[in-house]
């Protein structure tokens, strides 16, 4: 029997619906909720990551921490939407010499430099940077300092968005701070994550809030 031709616009409509489908699927993976509220907290203290966390399975619960041993920037995003002025604080620990440690903020809960890229001893722990849609770009802030990442060393972030301005805090003082003009926020700029490229990084004791009218003046 000889089998028959399909259609070229039959064949190219099927890979459009195929594709469709995958993308709904993946979208119903890591967006379909419960979402976490605000003022939301964790202590990471359970064997399982659980229904607020998703990203990549290289991201597990060691130790009573968040633990990744390197996902190639692919983020473990919280599933909680944060308000435009908000206070973000928890522990940070490499247990590398490279150092690295990384998250995201005001990110599309999806993609990896969607939003704010902070990097703490980046480029073999030789860079730390504030960056905005991308960590190489030459609009990010940057410290040029060789090994302020000491491996073993855990460390208290505090980042505070207020207004246009992103400050970051590392051990209650003042490291870094961003000026955006046109700041990232809303849908589409609206989630947090921790990320990771190679190095074992631990984090734990996460705290994030709306900034309060009283504390505006930070």
């Amino acid at each position: 029997m000889r089998a028959r031709k399909v259609p070229a616009a039959a064949f190219r409509n099927g890979l459009l619906l195929l594709a469709c489908l995958l993308l709904v699927h993946a979208c119903s993976k890591t967006e379909k909720g419960p979402y976490a509220t605000l003022p939301f907290s964790d202590d990471f203290e359970r064997s399982e990551l659980g229904r607020y966390w998703y990203g990549d399975p290289g991201w597990r619960i060691k130790d009573g921490q968040v633990f990744s041993e390197g996902t190639a920037n692919r983020p473990l995003w919280l599933r909680a939407r944060l308000p435009r002025e908000v206070v973000v604080e928890f522990d940070a620990r490499s247990d590398s010499t490279r150092g690295d440690i990384k998250f995201e903020i005001f990110g599309d809960g999806k993609h990896h430099a969607s939003g704010y890229i902070l990097i703490f001893g980046g480029w073999k722990n030789t860079i730390s940077t504030i960056a905005r849609l991308d960590e190489h770009g030459e609009d990010r802030v940057e410290l040029r300092q060789a090994g302020l990442v000491k491996s073993g060393k855990t460390y208290r972030f505090r980042l505070v968005r207020r207004d246009k301005v992103l400050k970051w805090y590392i051990d209650g003082k003042l490291f870094l701070d961003y000026y955006d003009s046109e700041p990232l926020h809303g849908p589409g700029h609206d989630r947090f994550a921790f990320n990771d490229w190679q190095s074992p990084l631990y984090f734990d004791n996460l705290s994030i809030r709306p900034l309060e009218p009283s504390a505006k003046n930070q």
